[in-house]
């Protein structure tokens, strides 16, 4: 018997042994196919959030660093709510301090925000993002022109209504013009589109490119600056983006008063500081998917077993009349070898559609990104085939070995 026969008998075998008895197979197959979603899932999420933190670090720059009134890596509920009583609001007193006297820090601007309605006519956009910003935010977030400019230093000082509008602005008011000079209407005030910004695309399933951006200054003048605000800033360079970030942390601090142990009532983040912690994250979730996994795969694994030493009890008549006309111990082993593996791998596929199924209504129901890789669709089969092989050496083993005079004695 050559091996590519005896390999395709035993595939033929293995679909022949799921397709007699379909329930059997479902059970034996579960603890695989649970095992393979929850791993592909896992690496679903944590693909499509690397794109989120991927556009955070980009937005924030490589010698960018903020300082907020929280830093929303917290999780914890408690210390979340403990931060909401204990940290004040940043004030544009607080921010006038430290751009006096930062010497690391090449920019330093203000960033405030809250959610509008934006109208041109009848043509109404909900839920956007207004942001006031100081005029260098053009420069330290990234801001590139696809028409006109960002910001002035003119419109910030004279508080002007010009704006800065997102793609998504300019799409759905504006499609078959340009908005340069146009006028909008945001929350009933008129604003003067000075410049569109280039599309960024969208993150969690949220478009990036729904703002409206104007003058920091005209923004305390209509809302105020009482709900606090965000500073942006960028090192003299990623060698000293530390320093700058603990030179801004000392001066705020001081400007604070507070005590050497006095924990800091704000927070300050860096892009690096962000890596580290999605980093932190995902080795967490990683592991617990580990052990998740391990758990499934190792019952899967068992069952897969004790099905395999039943098959061997069923076809023990079949393996003498195999081993009377010439079949080697090796032949016998190897087809019950690639059963067990063929077994467990369409166990792995059948996880592999239900994960995606989970990717595509969680994408379509959620915010959540879920993009399922082809190097976790391969993990999965591949290790779902491997542990169908280990679990299946038993059984080959003990078929294999069987006497062809005793098991032709068995019945049928």
């Amino acid at each position: 018997m050559t091996t590519h026969a005896s390999f395709w008998e035993a595939v033929i075998g293995a679909v022949q042994s799921l397709r007699g008895s379909k329930l059997r197979s479902f059970l034996t197959l579960l603890g695989i196919i649970l095992a393979t979603t929850t791993l592909i899932a896992v690496m679903s999420v944590i693909s499509g959030m690397d794109v989120y933190i991927a556009q955070n670090v980009s937005s924030m720059g490589a010698d960018g660093y903020r300082v907020q009134r929280i830093a929303m890596m917290q999780f914890d509920p408690k210390k979340y709510l403990e931060m909401l009583r204990r940290n004040p609001q940043l004030t544009k007193e607080e921010f006038a301090f430290l751009r006096s006297r930062l010497i690391m820090t090449r920019e330093i601007g203000m960033i405030a925000g809250r959610g509008v309605s934006v109208h041109l006519g009848k043509e109404l956009v909900e839920n956007v993002s207004l942001q006031g910003t100081s005029p260098n935010m053009g420069v330290i977030s990234n801001f590139e022109a696809e028409e006109g400019r960002f910001l002035s230093e003119t419109e910030n000082g004279r508080r002007m209504n010009a704006a800065f509008i997102g793609h998504d602005i300019k799409d759905q008011l504006f499609p078959n013009a340009s908005p340069i000079g146009q006028s909008i209407s945001v929350e009933g005030l008129p604003f003067q589109v000075v410049g569109v910004a280039k599309a960024k695309g969208s993150v969690f399933g949220q478009s990036q490119d729904k703002f409206v951006i104007i003058p920091v200054e005209t923004y305390f003048k209509i809302w105020g600056s009482r709900n606090g605000m965000t500073y942006a800033a960028l090192a003299m360079d990623h060698d000293h983006l530390m320093q700058a970030q603990e030179e801004a942390r000392v001066a705020l601090r001081v400007y604070r008063h507070l005590k050497p142990k006095d924990d800091d009532t704000f927070a300050t983040l860096s892009s690096d500081a962000l890596l580290d912690f999605w980093n932190q994250l995902t080795g967490a979730i990683a592991a617990t998917a580990v052990a998740v996994v391990s758990v499934f795969m190792v019952v899967g694994g068992v069952v897969v077993m004790n099905i395999m030493l039943a098959v061997v009890t069923e076809r023990t008549h079949e393996i003498g009349i195999r081993k009377s006309v010439g079949a080697r111990r090796r032949d016998i082993l190897y087809q019950f070898l690639v059963e067990s593996s063929m077994l467990a791998a369409i166990g792995g596929v059948l996880g592999v559609m239900l994960a995606w199924i989970v990717a595509v209504l969680v994408r379509s129901l959620t915010p959540v990104p879920m993009a399922v890789p082809i190097t976790a669709v391969v993990v999965g089969v591949t290790l779902s085939a491997a542990v169908g092989l280990f679990f299946g050496i038993y059984p080959a083993q003990r078929a294999a070995k069987l006497d062809p005079i005793e098991a032709l004695r068995m019945e049928k």
